[in-house]
């Protein structure tokens, strides 16, 4: 893959693999062998300064492994992540990294799990302020914490609430400002709105993107819904058992899906122009990660299979990994 010199973060054939075998002594008794599940296999991408890129995929298809390996809370097993030229896993970096991590913050699914429920919002606002350094004395640092949640959404006075006094939607705007208190430029956004209301859904959805045209916030956007991806993402990769399959700009993807699989995602996708018109529904489920299937993982829902999908797996060529797809390009050329 041909690097972006306007990449903000680089992620280079990421792959993480995790032991589930059982305990030795189980092992030897029933002679069991190790197992491995690959929950991302060879993933790169990069993301221009400014953007959103967007991963999307079912569940298990190892998205938000892939967050946590970028933002530094999963180490890789092979590949590389480099973000404004530090890479996030390699030793020699560590004393550049410690200097990054301050400009990388995460939204987590679940707000009120992401928050301490014996801190107050103002203590928890704060924290990222302290821990960095950013502002001295109490007053100053109580004066930001109530900047930030008025540039959210909520009222100063918030600060002396604990959590549990909030709703979802707030919490999550809550969340929102502990992200940019320690004035963050790059957020991982795993899933930030599955746990909310649609209509709070869409509060949550438009803040981000107000706060991305104001602070110049780059995201990486972790969901499974295409439609909030439709009205987030500038750039769309679509994962399936850990691989990408395909990477487009947004309106290009939903306009002129290439991959089956991508295709399949946005006739699940509920359309009203499509009431009355023949759609193809997802079929099968995710094969098990720890023996996936062989070639391309996807041949067995794929309605394209053919004897080399079974044995080959397919390299990203153009943006889409799919031997189907590459057939019908070389027999256009």
């Amino acid at each position: 893959m041909t690097a972006d010199p306007a990449a903000l973060v680089q992620v280079r054939d990421l792959k993480r693999v995790f032991d589930v075998s059982k305990p030795w002594l189980n092992r030897v008794i029933e002679r069991a062998p190790r197992q491995f599940l690959k929950a991302v296999d060879g993933v790169s991408f990069d993301i221009r300064k400014g953007e959103t890129f967007a991963l999307v995929g079912e569940s298990g298809s190892g998205k938000s492994t892939v967050a946590r390996m970028v933002v530094g809370l999963l180490p890789p097993s092979a590949g590389t992540v480099t973000i404004d030229g530090v890479s996030m896993h390699d030793a020699a970096a560590a004393d550049e990294r410690q200097r990054l991590r301050r400009r990388i913050q995460m939204i987590f699914q679940d707000p009120y799990a992401s928050l301490n429920p014996r801190w107050r919002v103002g203590r928890i606002i704060a924290e990222p302020i302290r821990a960095f350094g950013l502002i001295e004395g109490e007053a100053t640092i109580a004066e930001r914490v109530g900047e930030l949640l008025s540039l959210v959404g909520l009222h100063p006075d918030d600060r002396s609430k604990f959590p549990h006094e909030f709703s979802g939607g707030q919490r999550q705007r809550i969340a929102i400002a502990r992200a940019l208190a320690s004035d963050a430029e790059f957020i991982v956004c795993d899933e930030p709105t599955s746990a909310l209301d649609v209509s709070v859904q869409a509060q949550i959805l438009n803040l981000m993107r107000d706060l991305q045209e104001r602070l110049g916030l780059t995201y990486l956007f972790i969901s499974h819904n295409l439609a909030v991806v439709r009205h987030m993402a500038s750039r769309i990769g679509v994962m399936y058992l850990g691989r990408l399959v395909e990477v487009s700009e947004g309106r290009q993807l939903f306009a002129a899906p290439r991959h089956p699989y991508t295709r399949m995602l946005l006739d699940a996708v509920p359309d009203l122009a499509m009431v009355g018109k023949l759609r193809q529904s997802v079929k099968g489920e995710i094969p098990n990660p720890i023996a996936p299937p062989p070639g391309c993982t996807f041949h067995p829902r794929c309605p394209l299979v053919f004897d080399r999908c079974r044995v080959e797996n397919p390299p990203v060529i153009d943006g889409v990994a799919c031997h189907a797809v590459q057939a019908t390009r070389e027999a256009a050329a």
